[in-house]
């Protein structure tokens, strides 16, 4: 497969029908989600429409997005200050493995940095074995916590 450059950038509103197309691929290899193009959608919007406390990367060549990742800022009192919650980290099967994930998580750690985040945190699929190798490269940690949901009572 050839090799293609990348560019790294802001994610704006005209990427949003490629991103869906990310996202769908994503949420088919994750148990816990599904994709629901409409809430999907809805979901981006509101990330590009709060830029403060929340950020989009795109890895572009030309007008073909290829890869995104989002990150939006929490406060921890385990830090005593603000940390940054990383998803959505998904390149397109054509492109992968050629550093293309590596520049996009770079370029989310260096705004969140700019933002004073004290840790980086993010959630991966226990069962994707090719993401989590992939974040062991990038120097992640595994922890012992769990995540739990629940969708909360509508009283």
């Amino acid at each position: 497969m050839p090799h293609t450059s990348a560019m790294i950038r802001k994610a704006e509103h005209s990427d949003i029908n490629q991103m869906i197309g990310l996202l769908k691929d994503l949420f088919s290899m994750e148990e816990d989600f599904t994709f629901n193009e409409a809430a999907q959608r809805h979901g981006l919007s509101m990330m590009l429409n709060n830029n403060q406390n929340r950020r989009i990367m795109v890895a572009v060549s030309g007008k073909q997005v290829m890869g995104m990742c989002s990150a939006q800022l929490l406060v921890s009192t385990a830090e005593g200050g603000v940390v940054a919650l990383i998803e959505d980290m998904v390149v397109s099967k054509a492109f992968q493995r050629q550093g293309i994930g590596k520049k996009l998580l770079l370029s989310i750690e260096k705004w969140a940095v700019k933002k004073g985040v004290k840790r980086l945190q993010l959630l991966a699929d226990g069962n994707n074995v090719d993401a989590l190798n992939f974040y062991k490269k990038q120097k992640w940690s595994i922890t012992q916590l769990i995540c739990l949901r629940k969708k909360p009572d509508k009283n």
